[in-house]
């Protein structure tokens, strides 16, 4: 079934005639603009965190971005040598694929056995509804009913530019499942929590449902689709040199051609948490010394390993992905001075092969998490300094080489164990080797001064405000939360979004892509009533209000932004938990149907209906 892009009314009989599918112009009874909004203006100006309406003093237009991609015929000569392929089986415990005789091969399935072995996944035996690819059917109109439109709305005639990228994400980890199937091996995840945590072994079984997940998106109207690749699941021995696993080539070849036959266009991932547990255990899985919440990063083979397993990858699908991310959110698994270095190396490396040596012309870049650091009182001196520390720490120890070609934070170089300054010859390689800035903007925390001072908490590792010393709170100087809050860490916080997005133009210089944003509604999980979690309105505000402060920022504030990826396409596993849903589809976790939320409706009848004619 094609995409259905374009938007139709279906009359129905009398019987129903109140029910009306998607239309052309979104809710029939919704206010709609009568003149297109003019193209916008991007500009630079001087950023504070008070906000007003600006003049540019240098203006760009919007320009549209040709590709040029090699295929894998073409990009495979600069391999050397190029890798041998093969498969392996599946792992489950007490089966007899432990029994392979192949002992003497390295990468034989033995070998691969081994690996799960010495993980200690004890508890890994248990297998989805699916083992084998799913057919996709038709999604039937009486799923594209439109829900009730929302009273309140936004009345605004602005437009998205004609080049927005609007579309949904997910990764991996946390919808595949398939974990010790076709080949892959094991990774920091099925080690996360504890034993009676859900794990991340059945998730969604996307990997098996792929075909249906993506009929689903492009028949609302998604444009596109962002995943990730899981490294392990292409070469299970991770380091350079080890063979690569077809079936993992040919699975997500066919994903990225299903993506491409649906009308949507693929957004990929080259790392998104799931580490291959070698590195985290410091390459001897049976004794581990490396911190799981160091994500490997700082292993002294990371960078070599990430940048051939990055050039396999891109080598086998640039000719069909216009966008790619080398790191999803490094700080979580990096906050330590070498991980950190090591993620800036490596993104500079794969971002010089796609370009420099692949000649490739789509987009490059890296995304990360910060819930920007709002002033306690942005007239305080004291709290505005805080709330810069706060962004350095975060942001600018992978932003100021990367995007600006300058050195790491004093906040940085004085504060993080080990750090160290780049060279001149390493801030020349690295600058400018991002083609976006990617941001998870989720939400906005109330920063404020450390009581006992940055000096005394930066030269105390032990402080609990280490190694940020500042203050983070979730409640406004009035007492107020700093907006409505969810059923994890997420506050809806859509005006505080508007400043951090001319924050981030204003200070790293590159179009921003909000590459995620969702919002798990408080106790949603716990509503036994399907139609009860179907009617999710405050996500929807969530997603409508953030949507609206992203065209303000654009046509008021004169900010480039690339575009908008919603997390999640639908209620997936985050990290231990189910309870925590941010996807704009439910999951029966039973019989893995998916069904449509109204924020997915309400937000693809938002951006649908101000996309530039």
């Amino acid at each position: 079934m094609k995409a259905i892009f374009s938007w139709f009314v279906i009359l129905l009989g009398a019987a129903e005639a109140q029910q009306l599918y998607i239309t052309t112009t979104g809710y029939p009874d919704r206010p709609q603009c009568t003149q297109p909004a003019s193209s916008p203006e991007y500009c630079f100006h001087p950023f504070s965190y008070t906000l007003n309406k600006t003049v540019c003093d240098f203006c760009t237009e919007a320009h549209d971005h040709a590709y040029l991609w090699p295929n894998y015929a073409h990009a495979v000569k600069h391999l050397s040598p190029i890798p041998a392929t093969t498969t392996w089986g599946n792992w489950l415990l007490n089966q007899t694929v432990i029994t392979a005789r192949d002992t003497t091969d390295p990468y034989g399935q033995a070998a691969w056995s081994r690996l799960w072995q010495q993980a200690s996944i004890e508890n890994y035996t248990t297998t989805g509804l699916y083992s084998t690819t799913v057919s996709p059917t038709p999604v039937p109109s009486s799923s594209l009913v439109l829900p009730p439109a929302n009273y309140f709305g936004p009345t605004d005639c602005y437009s998205f530019p004609d080049d927005f990228v609007f579309g949904v994400a997910g990764s991996a980890a946390q919808v595949e499942g398939a974990v010790g199937l076709e080949g892959r091996s094991p990774t920091i995840l099925e080690k996360l929590g504890n034993t009676t945590q859900p794990k991340d072994y059945v998730t969604n079984e996307n990997y098996y449902l792929y075909k249906q997940d993506i009929q689903r998106l492009a028949a609302i109207g998604v444009k596109y689709y962002s995943f990730s690749n899981p490294w392990t699941r292409i070469l299970p021995f991770v380091l350079p040199g080890t063979p690569v696993n077809e079936q993992g080539i040919k699975h997500y070849d066919d994903l990225i051609n299903t993506v491409l036959d649906a009308g949507m266009l693929p957004i990929v991932t080259l790392l998104h948490f799931d580490s291959p547990l070698m590195f985290v255990d410091g390459g001897n899985l049976a004794k581990p010394d490396i911190g799981y919440s160091n994500g490997g990063y700082q292993n002294e083979t990371f960078v070599d390993a990430f940048v051939n397993y990055a050039k396999i990858v891109l080598t086998h699908f640039a000719d069909r992905v216009p966008i790619w991310v080398t790191f999803n959110e490094p700080l979580l698994y990096s906050f330590n001075f070498k991980g950190a270095d090591n993620v800036v190396r490596a993104h500079a490396q794969v971002y010089h092969f796609y370009h420099d040596v692949l000649k490739a012309t789509g987009k490059m870049g890296i995304k990360f998490n910060d819930n920007f650091g709002v002033p306690r009182d942005p007239r305080n001196a004291s709290d505005v300094q805080a709330a810069i520390r706060f962004q350095e720490m975060q942001l600018g120890l992978f932003a100021n080489p990367i995007f600006l070609g300058k050195q790491y934070p004093d906040s940085i170089l004085e504060t993080l164990p080990g750090a160290k300054p780049l060279s001149e010859q390493d801030l020349s390689y690295i600058a400018n080797t991002s083609d976006f800035f990617g941001i998870d903007p989720y939400t906005a925390t109330v920063v404020s001064p450390t009581p006992e001072g940055v000096e005394a908490c930066a030269a105390n590792s032990s402080s609990k405000l280490f190694p940020y010393c500042v203050v983070q709170e979730t409640k406004t100087r009035y007492g107020w939360n700093i907006g409505y809050r969810s059923q994890s860490y997420v506050y809806i916080t859509p005006t505080y979004l508007r400043e951090y997005l001319n924050y981030l133009w204003n200070t790293f210089r590159s179009p921003v892509f909000v590459s995620e944003f969702g919002f798990p509604v408080f106790g949603e999980a716990e509503k036994s009533d399907l139609s009860d979690q179907l009617f999710d309105t405050p996500r929807s505000i969530y997603h409508l209000s953030f949507m609206l402060e992203i065209l303000n920022a654009i046509h008021e504030d004169g900010v480039r932004v690339m575009g908008a990826l919603a997390w999640s396409w639908a209620d997936n596993w985050e990290f231990g938990d189910y309870k925590q849903q941010f996807g704009l589809q439910v999951v029966n976790r039973t019989t893995q149907e998916r069904y449509y939320k109204k924020s997915f409706f309400d937000l693809v009848d938002f951006v649908s209906s101000r996309m530039a004619k």
